[in-house]
Parts: C-alpha cells; structure tokens; sequence
C-alpha cells in the first residue's frame, strides 16, 4: 500500500467535487474499469501530492494539466511531482486538457498502450 499524506484527504475529496470538464470527460471513460477491466481512482493522495487519475494494478498515474501549469513555477512543481511517483516505481503520464478535449480517442490509444 502507498504511503499518504492525511493532512490531504479534505483537498483531494474537494478536487473530486470539483472536477474541471476534461478531467469528467476522462473520468467518464476511465471509471468503471472500462479500459482493460482496471480500476482507477481519481485525485489519489500518493505520498504528499494527488495525482490526477491513478491505476494500482498498472501503477500508473495520469495527470491532466490545464493553463496553470505552463508557468516555470508550475513546470517545476510539477518535476518534483514525476520525480517523487518515478521513485516510487510509479510512471507519469502528462497530457494537457486541451490535447484530451480534442483527441480523447488518441489520448485513450495512450494509456491503453501504456498499460
């Protein structure tokens, strides 16, 4: 079992509340084990930071990034957060929202193949 941060359970139950439109547009083909019978969780605390969309059986995370995350502050933040889930033998995979919105099907094709 992963290791997690406590102090994050109220921000990650707000994020699932809150979901941005790609990250429900994602979830509506992920949730449910539709891709290759896999459960996925969303806003999963991992250690001290929440990954975007996670899967346990294929350790994989998914993270979707909308237009606050180009600034270099973001960019590095975001580093340190690949760096830690690397570490942890968890791969990243880093898409922007705007690549989801308009090729879910390709987008899917990737996390297929990753799988």
């Amino acid at each position: 079992m992963l290791s997690y941060n406590k102090n994050l359970k109220h921000i990650s139950r707000n994020l699932r509340k809150n979901m941005t439109d790609t990250e429900m547009v994602l979830w509506s083909k992920l949730r449910g084990k539709q891709l290759k019978g896999l459960q996925f969780y969303r806003q999963k605390i991992i250690g001290n930071y929440i990954a975007d969309f996670y899967c346990p059986k294929a350790k994989l995370v998914i993270e979707v990034d909308g237009g606050q995350h180009y600034s270099s502050e973001e960019r590095e933040k975001d580093k340190r957060r690949d760096d830690y889930m690397i570490r942890a033998g968890i791969p990243v995979l880093r898409f922007s929202d705007k690549e989801v919105l308009a090729k879910i099907g390709s987008f899917l094709e990737k996390i297929w193949s990753r799988i």
